[in-house]
């Protein structure tokens, strides 16, 4: 099996849309079909500050995405980079694709200047804390949200 990560480009679209719908169900979640167009044309703006994202192919099929963004940081002259979502199809879990992705978010903001990757997750999503146990450092942060209506 040949895994390979790449930028997302405007041909992905197809493929990203079930992906992204999988990724938000899981979080039991949904957007309506304009923000998909509005964050799929982020990914592509290239735009500073704007997200990015990369795509893993497996044998040239797309099976995961991550979206991430760079941001400046009050405790740093440099950004620091948000990987807001990772996701990689269920059948396809297990074959480096979630490590790789976020090796290859690691490398460009570290190529790009910024000083870390920080990420969140769900405490019950069990499955992708293994992974991120292994490869980074839980914090003690907790999150809080107050939505504006």
């Amino acid at each position: 099996m040949s895994l390979t990560i790449r930028p997302i480009q405007a041909s992905d679209r197809a493929a990203w849309g079930p992906m992204f719908t999988a990724y938000l169900e899981f979080y039991e979640t949904s957007v309506p079909e304009d923000v998909y167009e509005t964050s799929f044309a982020r990914l592509l703006s290239g735009k500073d500050h704007e997200f990015q994202g990369f795509i893993a192919e497996l044998d040239g099929t797309p099976v995961g995405f991550t979206h991430f963004l760079y941001h400046r940081h009050m405790w740093s002259a440099a950004n620091t980079c948000y990987l807001q979502d990772l996701y990689v199809a269920p059948e396809t879990r297990g074959t480096g694709a979630g490590r790789k992705l976020i090796e290859a978010v690691h490398a460009k903001a570290a190529s790009d200047g910024c000083t870390t990757v920080y990420w969140m997750t769900q405490d019950f999503n069990e499955t992708a804390r293994k992974l991120y146990d292994r490869i980074a450092t839980l914090t003690p942060f907790i999150k809080y949200n107050k939505p504006i209506s």
